[in-house]
């Protein structure tokens, strides 16, 4: 059995900016906050110090939540070779399906291919 790589190209969830882009984003917005904190801090004024801490705070939160709920994949680098995530359960599943139907008498590589194609489809959705 051959695990093929897929590469993290484009977003697909058909929206215009993928959650690479909306990382990055988020990480500016986090580091500007820590410089207006800073800068807060050295013009003594507590309110600017308070409001870009909170800014930051709620830029790391952001920045956990996009990381958190990002497909695999998604994150790396456009190009970058990405493991597919494969579920174990699931693929016994099938492999079980597979042989009771070369059991009542289909042809093995017949079966696989069917698969193999029915897998290819589902890739391109």
């Amino acid at each position: 059995m051959s695990v093929e790589l897929v590469t993290a190209d484009a977003p697909r969830s058909g929206s215009p900016i993928g959650p690479r882009a909306i990382r990055r984003i988020v990480i500016v917005v986090f580091v500007l906050g820590i410089g207006g904190m800073i800068a807060g801090s050295i013009l003594d004024n507590n309110g600017f110090a308070i409001t870009f801490g909170l800014i930051t705070a709620v830029a790391a939160l952001a920045l956990v939540l996009v990381t958190q709920v990002s497909p695999p994949g998604s994150l790396a680098k456009p190009g970058e070779p990405v493991a597919p995530v494969i579920d174990e359960r699931l693929a016994a599943d099938l492999e079980s399906r597979i042989e009771t139907l070369v059991a009542e008498g289909a042809n093995e590589t017949e079966v696989r291919k069917l698969v193999g194609r029915a897998i290819e489809l589902g890739r391109q959705q």
